[in-house]
């Protein structure tokens, strides 16, 4: 992860609107790296939603079994039928127990119940084991790569190839399709290339025509307070090309409450609540979870950063 701290400077235009940044230099790389406010600010909806940590209590149901799963401070219900796609990081078929360490994926779009702990009826779920075996939960394009141009898929004669409903499948039938992607090695290129031991096409997820659209302008971004703007311009890192700003600081002159957590904190007025986790790209919103493009870090000594868009957000 690439972080620089920035040398505080003069702005002159405000943080959400203007869409020149001032350039900074990179710590690994020296070049100089211009910051687009504009462009800083977009969120990228994540195709799946990932769940992790250990199963601490399972209970069965009539027709289904829940298993608690929890990560530090945050706790997930997981919940898993018979017809579950269950597996270890090597591919092979795995049964959920106490004590397994997991991996959740659930499609975004899902409809999700307003409740707490979240439930998530997941498409696929890994179990951890100690063996050198990595996932890939994602779609995949024509030339296989996935939607973060991070996975390049070189499919061979030992692939093994199946669906969620025991179709047949052959390497054609890959391209344009959300699928489970196991393997073990990985070559060091932008996007890295693997020979996948095992690809599972999920085809239980319908695919989305694209709609045609007329264009709608563009809203002018909310007025930042003077004093808010100043903690930005003064306080603020780059961590993988975004912007970190001071939660506390700029939650608590916008009138929120901080709750320092553990590993975090939960911010809120009124009837708002965000629940933020340091180390975690999800975070709580009431009842919800939403996403951040950078894990929220501890970047300076007792000062939780999280990514500027998060301003927007409790401007809005």
């Amino acid at each position: 992860m690439k972080m620089t701290k920035v040398v505080p400077f003069a702005m002159s235009a405000l943080l959400l609107g203007g869409a020149i940044g001032a350039p900074t230099a990179s710590a690994n790389e020296g070049e100089p790296t211009v910051i687009n406010a504009e462009t800083s600010v977009q969120q990228v909806q994540p195709i799946f939603i990932k769940v992790t940590g250990t199963v601490e209590n399972v209970e069965v149901r009539e027709n289904a079994t829940y298993y608690t799963v929890v990560d530090g401070d945050n706790t997930n219900i997981v919940i898993a039928n018979k017809d579950s796609l269950v597996f270890d990081n090597m591919g092979k078929e795995a049964k959920l127990q106490k004590g397994n360490k997991v991996s959740a994926y659930s499609y975004a779009k899902k409809p999700m119940l307003a409740i707490y702990p979240p439930q998530y009826n997941p498409e696929v779920i890994i179990v951890e084991t100690e063996e050198m075996g990595s996932v890939e939960v994602d779609f995949f394009n024509k030339d296989l790569v996935d939607t973060e141009n991070n996975l390049k898929l070189n499919v061979g004669e030992d692939t093994k190839l199946a669906s969620a409903t025991g179709k047949d499948v052959k390497v054609d039938d890959l391209k344009e399709q959300h699928l489970v992607v196991f393997y073990t090695i990985a070559t060091m290129s932008i996007p890295a290339q693997t020979p996948p031991s095992k690809v599972i096409v999920l085809d239980t997820i319908e695919k989305e025509e694209p709609v045609e659209v007329d264009p709608v302008p563009t809203p002018e971004p909310a007025p930042v307070d003077s004093a808010v703007q100043e903690i930005i311009n003064k306080d603020f890192y780059e961590v993988d090309g975004t912007k970190m700003v001071p939660l506390r600081l700029i939650a608590e002159k916008l009138g929120f409450t901080v709750e320092v957590t553990p590993k975090g904190a939960i911010v809120s007025k009124g009837a708002l609540s965000y629940t933020i986790t340091r180390g975690q790209k999800e975070y709580g919103y009431n009842k919800a979870l939403r996403q951040f493009k950078v894990a929220p870090a501890l970047l300076e000594s007792g000062k939780t950063y999280v990514p500027v868009e998060f301003v927007e957000e409790l401007t809005k």
